[in-house]
């Protein structure tokens, strides 16, 4: 594998497991020193020992530390994330403000924390991982929608101001992954929906998408690890879907 990221050093939150863990791998394989970012301090360490990376255990939820933070990176890989399933009248008020903090606001704080660095060196990569729920909705998961969309809207202005100092934004779209968060999800979509959690993959899951299977993490970190090369230095203020043409209805 060519190393095409020497000499770069990236940040990817969530980093412990699924796609954070997937891209932290993909960027560190291409040359890339890596800072896994976690809250899973346990997870975080045993990955970057494996990666020769750095560990941060960092609970992003905690926006007041972020506020004054100055980050050293070249790549910035804004991954972290949570679910809740429920219906509107339902939703914990106290989980709609949790999963906005996390994925909206703190991205927010990162990228802000970030730029000034890639300012300085005329270059900069930042890859949001959205979803297909930041293009389209589902019932059950207001704040989660709303945090995606918020994102996409970020990332575009960031690709904007970001453009003349050499810094790009991207958001990757994938549907369902095959990752802790996905698996955690079956039993609230099935009682949500009222079916068998064995049903929930063919009949919640897939039933929008052409591909029937699930998103592989590994297939969602090579993109990560192409939209942070030299390569990818024309390409921002997009959004890549990988749903397996859910999006395409």
């Amino acid at each position: 594998m060519e190393d095409t990221l020497n000499g770069r050093k990236a940040l990817v939150t969530g980093g412990a497991s699924g796609i954070g863990a997937a891209s932290v791998r993909a960027l560190a394989a291409r040359g890339a020193k890596v800072t896994v970012a976690d809250v899973d301090e346990a997870g975080a360490t045993a990955l970057a020992d494996e990666v020769g990376g750095t560990a941060w255990a960092v609970d992003l939820l905690d926006v007041e530390s972020l506020q004054t933070l100055s980050l050293d990176c070249d790549i910035l890989v804004n991954n972290a994330g949570i679910q809740r399933i429920s219906p509107i009248q339902d939703f914990d008020p106290a989980d709609f403000r949790r999963i906005i903090t996390l994925m909206l606001e703190a991205p927010f704080l990162l990228i802000r924390a970030a730029l000034p660095h890639m300012y300085a060196n005329n270059f900069g990569r930042i890859i949001n991982l959205s979803s297909v729920h930041g293009i389209r909705a589902s019932p059950f998961k207001s704040a989660y929608v709303s945090a995606k969309h918020g994102l996409e809207g970020l990332s575009k202005v960031t690709a904007l101001e970001g453009g003349e100092h050499g810094v790009t934004s991207n958001c990757i779209n994938p549907g369902y992954v095959r990752t802790p968060l996905v698996e955690a999800q079956i039993a609230d979509q099935a009682k949500v929906h009222g079916i068998p959690e064995s049903e929930v993959l063919a009949k919640i899951m897939l039933t929008e998408a052409a591909v029937k299977r699930l998103v592989e993490p590994e297939e969602v970190a090579s993109l990560v690890a192409w939209l942070a090369s030299n390569d990818a230095g024309m390409v921002t203020g997009a959004s890549y879907t990988m749903d397996g043409g859910w999006s395409a209805r």
